[in-house]
């Protein structure tokens, strides 16, 4: 039994990966994040060039192997947004079309901004002693997705799927 606090701090994470399959780069963490200052460059003009090779700005934090919590700084500037989605492969059109309103706040002075989300149930089982999330998640779920407690995934009602222009292909198993 180990009976040490062993925190850390992950940092340094790679900003894209290059999907090879669809011949594009990824955002290992996602499009919004912060690239690193030191590897983006001051000139905008060199965004393209660098933005493939540089770090983000995301963090992990991690005790005894786990992982408590994570987060990253968000991009705060509009014209690095678009870079970073052209770098993904998104075209200004639809870049423009799926995410104009947050390059509008951009372009209004949206401060920089960043965050931490923390797993509370996994602070609770290495609080607990506990082997598995399981025992201290708030509702748990079982090995195939469902919950015990609310009895979902349920059905939905046919006037709700029509309203979102979905259609169902569940068949029910005959008895």
């Amino acid at each position: 039994e180990n009976d040490s606090w062993n925190f850390l701090w992950v940092v340094d994470f790679p900003m894209f990966e290059f999907n090879a399959d669809e011949n594009r780069y990824e955002a290992l963490h996602h499009p919004f994040c912060a690239p690193n200052t030191d590897d983006l460059g001051s000139d905008p003009a060199d965004w393209a060039k660098t933005l493939p090779g540089a770090r983000a700005q995301a963090y992990d934090l991690v005790l005894n192997g786990l992982e408590l919590g994570g987060g990253s700084l968000r991009i705060h500037d509009s014209a690095l947004q678009r870079q970073v989605l052209e770098t993904v492969g998104l075209p200004l059109e639809e870049a423009n079309a799926q995410f104009g309103f947050l390059m509008e706040a951009l372009d209004m002075g949206a401060p920089p901004h960043g965050g931490l989300a923390f797993g509370v149930d996994r602070m609770v089982m290495l609080l607990a002693g506990e082997e598995s999330i399981r025992d201290t998640i708030a509702f748990p779920k079982t090995q195939q997705a469902r919950c015990l407690m609310t009895s979902a995934p349920g059905g939905v009602a046919e006037k709700q799927l029509e309203e979102l222009h979905v259609a169902s292909t569940w068949v029910d198993e005959e008895d």
